[in-house]
C-alpha cells in the first residue's frame, strides 16, 4: 500500500476507534445502563398508564354523546351534586381507615412472625400471604356468602351466643364496615411481608446495645424499630392508599354501591355513571377527581421521605 493510501486510511480508522471507545464509555455509565434496562418498563407504563390518563382527560371535556367539547362543564356539574360529595367523603373514609388498620395489623403480625425461629417463619409467611394471593373477586364472593342476610355464617355464630342478626350489607353503616373489613383482610398481608422485610434489615446489634442499656420493648420500638422502618412504612402506605382509593371489585361485589349509594367509592360510581348510565365523559370526570387527592397525599409522604434521606 502506498504512503498516500495509508495517510488517507489512518484518519478513518482513528475516528472509528474513537467512536467505539465513546460507545464503551457510554455503556459503562451506570445511569445509562439503568435507563436501558428500565426503558421497556417506561414504554409499558407510557402505553398502559400515561396514554389512558390523557385520553380520560380528553373524554372528561366532551358532552354525553362525545360529539362536542364542553370544557369543565362535567366537573362543575359534579360539584353541584350532593351524591358526588358523599362519594368523596366515603372514598376518603374507606381508604384512610382501611390503610390505617392494614398498617397496624401488618406491623403487629410482622413482629410476631419475626419473633418465630427462622425455620418456622417460612411456613407462617406462606399461610399469612394466602389472602393477598387469592384473586380479590374470588375471595370477596366467599365474604358475600358470610354476609348473606339469610344464611350468614357470622349471624349464625352471633345467634349462638345470644346476639341478634346483623344486617351486614343491608344497613348503610354495617355495609361500610363490611367493605372496609374485607379490604383489610385482603391488604394486611402485603403490609406484613413488607414490614417483615424491613425488620430483617434492622441491625441486631442495635437491639443488643439497647438491651444492655436496659431499654424496654416500647423504647426499642419507638427509638430503633420505627425510625429504621419509617421510609418503608411511608412508601407502603402511599402504595396501599393509591390501590385502596381505586378499589372496585370488593365494593362492587359486596354492595354494588348500596344501600342507596351509601358505599359508593370513586371507581364504582364512575362505573355506574359511565358504563351503566351511558355517560362516559361524566364517569371519566369522576375518576379524574382522584388524581389531585392522591397527588396531595403523595407529595406529603414523599417529601417526608426525601427530608429523611437528605439527613442521612
Amino acid at each position: 500500500m502506498s504512503d498516500l493510501a495509508v495517510r488517507h486510511a489512518a484518519p478513518g480508522a482513528t475516528s472509528a476507534k474513537r467512536e467505539r471507545s465513546r460507545l464503551r464509555v457510554f455503556l459503562r455509565q451506570r445511569s445509562t445502563v439503568a435507563f436501558l434496562f428500565t426503558l421497556p418498563l417506561i414504554l409499558l407504563v407510557g402505553v398502559l398508564v400515561i396514554y389512558p390518563a390523557f385520553y380520560a382527560l380528553h373524554l372528561a371535556t366532551l358532552n354525553k354523546r362525545m360529539e362536542r367539547f364542553v370544557g369543565l362543564s362535567n366537573f362543575t356539574f359534579l360539584f353541584t351534586r350532593e351524591t358526588f360529595w358523599m362519594v368523596v367523603r366515603q372514598s376518603c373514609i374507606f381508604a384512610v381507615s382501611a390503610v390505617i388498620f392494614k398498617a397496624l395489623i401488618g406491623f403487629t403480625v410482622a413482629h410476631l412472625v419475626h419473633a418465630i425461629p427462622a425455620k418456622g417463619q417460612r411456613k407462617w409467611r406462606g399461610m399469612l400471604l394466602v389472602p393477598w394471593v387469592i384473586p380479590p373477586a374470588l375471595s370477596t364472593l366467599t365474604w358475600l356468602w358470610l354476609f348473606d342476610p339469610s344464611y350468614s355464617a357470622f349471624n349464625y355464630v352471633l345467634a349462638g351466643i345470644g346476639i341478634g342478626p346483623v344486617p351486614w350489607t343491608g344497613d348503610a353503616l354495617w355495609a361500610r364496615v363490611s367493605v372496609i373489613l374485607v379490604n383489610i383482610w385482603y391488604g394486611a398481608p402485603f403490609f406484613m411481608i413488607m414490614y417483615l422485610a424491613a425488620l430483617k434489615s434492622v441491625p441486631a446489634e442495635l437491639y443488643e446495645v439497647a438491651a444492655i442499656d436496659g431499654a424496654t420493648f416500647w423504647q426499642r420500638l419507638f427509638y430503633i424499630t420505627l425510625p429504621m422502618m419509617r421510609n418503608i412504612i411511608a412508601i407502603t402506605t402511599l402504595f396501599s392508599l393509591i390501590v385502596t382509593f381505586a378499589n372496585f371489585d370488593i365494593v362492587w361485589i359486596l354492595t354494588a354501591g348500596g344501600p342507596i349509594d351509601r358505599t359508593h367509592v370513586f371507581a364504582t360510581w364512575a362505573f355506574r355513571l359511565g358504563i351503566q348510565g351511558g355517560d362516559i365523559p361524566l364517569g371519566a370526570s369522576v375518576s379524574l377527581v382522584m388524581i389531585p387527592l392522591l397527588a396531595v397525599a403523595a407529595i406529603f409522604i414523599l417529601r417526608d421521605v426525601n427530608k429523611r434521606a437528605e439527613r442521612m
